[in-house]
């Protein structure tokens, strides 16, 4: 005896379009109780919330009229559809492919007048030591910021309360 293996969510969603594309007309939500159980195996139970799941993802139509639900799917709109989606992706491909030949432009033109030399490839060291090095010093300094001495109020408020201007020079 074999047990009756259930049906996923995306195999009830799937049976539940079927049912609709065959049989192209409008059904109320207990006719679908009814019909779904019969020709798809799918339980009364569930109706209600894959038929939810597929208004809620715009693959079925649902109109009230008057105190009764509507519930409609024609093959035209899932084609339809497909086409749209289609449409944008194919046009921001052509954007992507345009974007992309642009920036391979610039840095064509941007290779024109950088040459690798030795006093280029000299100052690229010399500018990454420098960066690295100042790194380490950033490091350091975040080290020692805790000993910092900590006074009660900030600076521009003690310059505030005291009449201090801002452009007033120090002398170290």
């Amino acid at each position: 005896m074999s047990k009756k293996k259930g049906l996923s969510a995306e195999e009830k969603r799937a049976c539940m379009m079927e049912i609709f594309f065959e049989t192209k007309d409008v059904f109320q939500l207990k006719d679908m109780e009814k019909i779904a159980p019969k020709e798809k195996g799918i339980t009364a139970m569930s109706v209600k919330e894959v038929l939810q799941s597929l208004v809620d993802d715009g693959m079925v139509d649902c109109e009230r009229i008057g105190t009764s639900n509507y519930y409609w799917a024609f093959p035209s709109k899932a084609l339809h559809a497909r086409k749209c989606k289609l449409e944008v992706l194919e046009s921001q491909l052509s954007e992507g492919s345009q974007k992309h030949a642009n920036l391979q432009k610039s840095t064509e033109k941007a290779k024109i007048g950088r040459h690798e030399t030795e006093e280029r490839t000299m100052l690229a060291k010399e500018l990454s030591s420098l960066r690295d090095q100042r790194e380490q010093l950033k490091e350091e300094v975040e080290k020692y910021e805790e000993c910092d001495p900590k006074f009660g109020l900030e600076e521009n408020k003690i310059d505030k309360n005291f009449g201090i201007p801002e452009d007033f020079d120090y002398i170290d």
